[in-house]
């Protein structure tokens, strides 16, 4: 199978079951292949900068629940600039900027306010915030914001609403349909998702790999990438979450990789630094320097976390693993000449 030219649905299927050892480092060969062809040996480093953790969701699986009793903020537009300025002096280039899912405390004109303050130092402006219509992407893009993130969270629509009891992230139709949209608007990167841990991993990972090479099919002018994040410890967690080992995240990325190619993969400081410098043959893009509180880069920390994150290294530190490890850390790699 692994020699065929084209790996189809059946193939990934085949790549996501259980495998031997010998088998798995025959993936690790097919998709380190296919990686260089397309990325070489470059990182793009980012950082996250949260806006505010306001957020009237009920998903059991997140520190922001609305039920979770958790000190909570917004950063005035003086606190996104003095947040801009401390990952500048950082030399990041690209950022994404997050929001709970509250259209009250954080409506579309706030979050275009503060894109407006951020272009004033980034090269790239990506947002995580909750879906929006076609209008309101168009928006974004106008405003300065060429990249999205959305996960879906998880496929399996009965486990959707089990973990999305309460709010506006319960409708499934409106988040999956977003990327497509924001397609439709003309944004140029969008990454998706699935948060592993919340359902049968197999089958999870297919349907995102399935969601990916469908948007890639009929968006070929939009540049995609798939994020795999595990389930980390948060404030308020009740619930057992579907154990996700070393070994299957490696086979997933693999078999990702090896099915498609030509999409990035992203892997966040969710991961340990030792499990990230074993993966940098397979990934394209990594945060840095990470903070999952509102005003954390300013030493203004005044809301609680989102999740514990493994990997705290600086941006500094990032940059001179990834040149010992014979990597090329990438803090801007394009130019806006309009």
């Amino acid at each position: 199978m692994l020699d065929k030219r084209v790996i189809d649905k059946e193939d990934l299927r085949a790549l996501l079951s259980p495998v031997d050892d010998v088998f798995l480092e025959e993936m690790a060969e097919r998709a380190y292949r296919e990686h260089m062809k397309f990325f070489g040996k470059s990182i793009l480093l980012y950082t996250p900068l949260y806006l505010a953790n306001y957020c009237v969701n009920q998903c059991v699986y997140c520190g922001y629940n609305v039920k979770n009793d958790i000190k909570r903020h917004q950063l005035g537009l003086d606190q996104v600039e003095a947040e801009a300025k401390a990952i500048y002096e950082t030399g990041l280039r690209h950022i994404l900027i997050l929001t709970g899912e509250s259209e009250r405390h954080t409506p579309v004109d706030y979050i275009l306010s503060a894109v407006k303050v951020l272009k004033k130092f980034f090269s790239s402006i990506a947002i995580e915030i909750y879906p929006l219509s076609q209008t309101d992407y168009e928006r974004m893009i106008q405003a300065g914001v060429d990249s999205l993130t959305i996960y879906q969270e998880v496929y399996d629509r009965k486990r959707y609403s089990q973990v999305h009891p309460y709010g506006p992230k319960s409708d499934y139709d409106f988040r999956f349909l977003a990327p497509e949209r924001a397609a439709e608007a003309g944004m140029f990167h969008i990454n998706i998702g699935a948060l592993l841990g919340l359902h049968d991993l197999t089958e999870e990972v297919y349907q995102l790999a399935c969601h990916v090479k469908d948007l890639q099919d009929r968006y070929p002018e939009v540049t995609f990438s798939v994020s795999v994040p595990r389930i980390r410890p948060f404030e308020g967690q009740t619930f057992e979450s579907v154990e996700v080992s070393d070994r299957m995240l490696v086979q997933i990325i693999l078999a990702l990789k090896i099915y498609l190619p030509t999409i990035g993969i992203t892997l966040s400081t969710r991961e340990s630094k030792s499990f990230r410098n074993h993966m940098l043959p397979f990934v394209s893009k990594m945060s840095a320097g990470v903070k999952t509180t509102v005003g954390g880069h300013s030493d203004e920390a005044a809301s609680d976390v989102q999740f514990d994150i493994a990997d705290e290294r600086s941006v500094d530190e990032m940059m001179k693993d990834l040149k010992v490890l014979g990597y090329q850390p990438v803090l801007k790699d394009w130019l806006n000449i309009s």
